[in-house]
């Protein structure tokens, strides 16, 4: 079903194709040039490469399919999380610990939902200011996209939550590996998604625009 998700939204940007934003010579370079604004630019690249030809150089297209990777890997680790509960001869407080953590990534991913959905729907808050550039107008804009940078940050928030809940010694073991592996995986690409959304949104957010009220 994730997978669905990406691929449908994937598709969605190689239907529709505003203006597109930098100045990079092609897809490629576009992705690699805005990844620097990450703190894991690799896993960016890797994560986001294969969908150059639906991103062109459209930042916001960019920054959906950054979240809806993201989106997609934290379902993926959700499912592996809850299949942990019936692990044989896990330790009550190891139990305890995945519960939670089933919890948070719930919660994660309800949050990158919303923020996809809050994005997604922004297309018509963009004028044309040029053939390689938009900005957005008016407070709609801050309004939205303070959502999505606010879900999108309590979605890292859920992740790491998950990840506390096995710090010290007394939780080593094979659950804490499998759990660590999987979920700072997630962390990594949620970050990555926040940090191509906050820079979306501080290059397009007019200068003195208010709140919505």
């Amino acid at each position: 079903m994730a997978s669905f998700v990406l691929s449908l939204v994937v598709l969605l940007f190689a239907l529709y194709t505003p203006g597109m934003a930098g100045s990079a010579s092609s897809p490629a370079d576009f992705i690699k040039a805005s990844c620097k604004a990450t703190q894991y630019p690799d896993l960016c690249v890797q994560c986001l490469s294969g969908y150059a030809s639906a991103i062109q150089q459209n930042e916001q297209h960019l920054a959906l399919t950054a979240l809806s990777v993201s989106l997609s890997r934290a379902k993926s680790a959700a499912a592996f999380v809850a299949k942990l509960t019936k692990v044989r001869g896990i330790k009550p407080r190891e139990y305890q610990a995945v519960r939670d953590c089933i919890e948070n990534m719930g919660d994660s991913v309800d949050r990158l939902s919303q923020s996809i959905r809050e994005l997604g729907h922004m297309e018509g808050l963009f004028t044309k200011l040029g053939p390689h550039m938009e900005r957005a107008v008016g407070r709609d804009f801050v309004w939205h996209m303070s959502n999505v940078q606010t879900w999108v940050s309590a979605a890292l928030t859920d992740e790491n939550t998950c990840l506390d809940g096995f710090a010290g010694h007394f939780m080593d073991g094979n659950v804490k590996i499998a759990i660590k592996h999987r979920i700072t995986d997630v962390a990594k690409v949620t970050s990555n998604a926040l940090a191509l959304v906050n820079h979306f949104a501080s290059r397009h957010r007019l200068s003195g625009s208010g709140k919505k009220p």
